[in-house]
């Protein structure tokens, strides 16, 4: 294994994940994962948690690399939109004051000028005190452009869901198939109604948002955070039914990541919402859940679970991981 510089490639802090055959999707939960089907991997490394933000901070002061966030959207791709509106940014999650319908997500994400992955949440907001949570606000083009400085690559999605189930066959979470075994809480994920009450784990708990990787306990193959804290790119297109993949996601069941019930950005206003034109810029899958995902809304914080987001989609809950082959 040899980095793009034909160096060695590193593989402190990844785990190796043997290679080996096994039952890929869910006929339980959303259509999007059907139907099960067998699949087999070859050995790889993969990352042991989602890319941190003190990881990523290295790679750009290396490279100096600016992220999709961080520059300014097309003209050429919104005709007819204010400049005003084509500031760089990305979505941010707003909890809403009560209970609202679950069928519209612009209730609860907003397109927020300047957020980026150093500024999360937009303006004023920072990192201090988050270098060990996983870096967010990343693209797709971003994710693969740290793989490649780091001389690795994306996980497809048969390698990601392979290793997260951590060798458990048909398990419908990574450490088994209870929720939260004698109560304890496995991992970061959304508890109480979404998107209006979130019931705290005890006083560290400072309500939604990213957790520090290595916060919950690893599954079998000794990767953390493969379900919730955030939703991880992978480097395959998402396929549906239609092109041979499984069923595709009705567009009346949009997750808590967007994407797929919004096939074109459009502008509202000084609102966007969000979903680039499928044509230029396609989808990948995305897997693991994250801290917004809740069980009343959105259980797909497992590893059968897998969702479409266009490839130049940036949020406060997105982020990845990388393997070596």
């Amino acid at each position: 294994m040899t980095t793009s510089t034909g160096h060695p490639a590193p593989t402190r802090g990844m785990a190796r994940i043997p290679g080996g055959s096994f039952l890929m999707g869910s006929a339980d939960f959303y259509p999007e994962e059907r139907p099960v089907r067998e699949r087999s991997v070859g050995d790889f490394w993969m990352d042991e948690h989602p890319v941190t933000v003190a990881a990523f901070r290295r790679f750009v002061k290396a490279t100096g690399y600016l992220t999709v966030a961080e520059r300014p959207l097309d003209p050429a791709d919104h005709p007819g939109a204010d400049p005003a509106d084509l500031l760089p940014g990305a979505l941010v999650f707003h909890g809403t004051a009560g209970p609202v319908g679950l069928d519209d997500w612009r209730q609860w994400w907003s397109w927020t000028p300047g957020a980026c992955w150093h500024r999360p949440s937009g303006p004023g907001s920072t990192l201090h005190g988050r270098e060990r949570h996983p870096v967010t606000q990343v693209a797709w083009e971003d994710a693969r452009a740290y793989a490649h400085w780091a001389g690795k690559e994306l996980p497809t999605e048969a390698e990601w869901e392979y290793a997260a189930r951590g060798g458990l066959a048909g398990a419908v979470f990574p450490w088994g198939d209870e929720f939260t075994p004698k109560g304890r809480r496995m991992a970061n994920t959304w508890h109480g109604r979404f998107p209006w009450e979130y019931l705290a784990s005890g006083p560290g708990d400072r309500g939604p948002g990213t957790t520090p990787v290595r916060s919950y306990p690893p599954n079998g193959h000794g990767l953390y955070d493969t379900a919730g804290n955030v939703w991880e790119w992978t480097a395959d297109p998402y396929a549906t039914a239609r092109d041979g993949g499984p069923a595709a996601t009705p567009a009346s069941s949009a997750c808590c990541a967007p994407g797929d019930s919004a096939p074109q950005k459009q502008f509202d206003g000084a609102s966007k919402s969000v979903g680039p034109s499928v044509e230029k810029y396609p989808f990948r899958v995305v897997k693991g859940g994250s801290h917004l995902c809740a069980p009343d809304y959105c259980l797909r914080y497992r590893p059968a679970a897998r969702q479409g987001q266009s490839e130049d989609t940036a949020t406060c809950h997105l982020g990845f991981r990388c393997v070596l082959r």
